[in-house]
Formats: structure tokens, C-alpha cells, sequence
């Protein structure tokens, strides 16, 4: 089940890239710009090389090589001492959440224009969160197994 779980988020974390995050707009009255972590990494490209590189290791690299790396270690392919690693991946994709919550916040609190949470934004969060709940049944089930075969 938890390798289900885990191979279904290889499918569900490019979909939540593409999702919207956010609807933003200058004035109430006119349409809102769907926002998504792509359409954001590719504004950044244009105009913070640096911020574009963090953004895109906290909310591409980092949460979808730990998946990787932990599916690798569900079906045996790589070690279980690699699983701190594994941890410490899934908490900097968390940090990408923090930001942009944080971000939404600022943008609401200056009060110019019009911002709205979407779907998208808590997709990613569930896909982030899941993954952490992943990692650490899979890591308490391979104690289990590894508790049961030594008796």
C-alpha cells in the first residue's frame, strides 16, 4: 500500500506543478491571472536567476527525488541508511509551502489587488504532507521487518 501510495505521488507532484496556486489580480474588478509553480518559475527565470534556482530545487528537485529515492528503497534498490537523507529532502519541500503561504499573506495584507488561494495550492501541500507521511510509515515498517527478521 505504502509503495502504492508513493508511486501514485511520481504521477501527482507534476500535476500539482501545473495546477493553479493562485489567483492574482491588480484591481478587483478585472480577471484573475492564474498562478502555478511553473508559470512562476518561469516569470522568476526572466528575473531572479538565483530565487528561480531555490525555487525550483524546493518545489521540483527536492520533493521528487525524495520520492524516488524512497520508492528505490520500498522495492529493496537502495539502502535504508539513506533514509535521513530522504527526510531532510522532504522538509525543504516544505519550506516552498511556507513561502508561499507566506507570500499570499504579504500580498493580502498590503491590500493592492485581489489574491485568492486555488486548488492547485493545496495539492501540493497534500502531495508535500503525504510524502512525509510516507517516509515515515515506510521508514517504521522497515524497523518492524527488520525487528521481526532478527528474532
Amino acid at each position: 500500500m505504502l509503495r502504492l501510495a508513493n508511486l501514485s505521488l511520481l504521477i501527482l507532484f507534476p500535476i500539482a506543478w501545473f495546477a493553479p496556486l493562485m489567483k492574482a489580480g491588480l484591481l478587483p474588478l478585472f480577471s484573475l491571472k492564474e498562478i502555478s509553480v511553473i508559470t512562476g518559475l518561469q516569470s522568476l527565470w526572466g528575473s531572479d536567476v538565483f530565487l528561480a534556482l531555490t525555487v525550483t530545487f524546493f518545489a521540483l528537485f527536492a520533493p521528487y527525488v525524495k520520492t524516488l529515492g524512497l520508492a528505490l528503497v520500498q522495492f529493496d534498490l537502495l539502502k535504508p541508511s539513506v533514509l535521513p537523507v530522504l527526510n531532510v529532502l522532504g522538509k525543504l519541500a516544505m519550506a516552498d509551502i511556507f513561502l508561499i503561504a507566506l507570500y499570499i499573506t504579504l500580498a493580502k495584507g498590503i491590500g493592492v489587488g485581489r489574491l485568492e488561494t486555488a486548488w492547485g495550492l493545496y495539492m501540493f501541500t497534500a502531495c508535500i504532507v503525504g510524502s512525509l507521511v510516507i517516509s515515515m510509515l515506510t521508514k517504521q515498517s522497515l524497523k518492524t521487518v527488520s525487528t521481526v527478521s532478527e528474532e
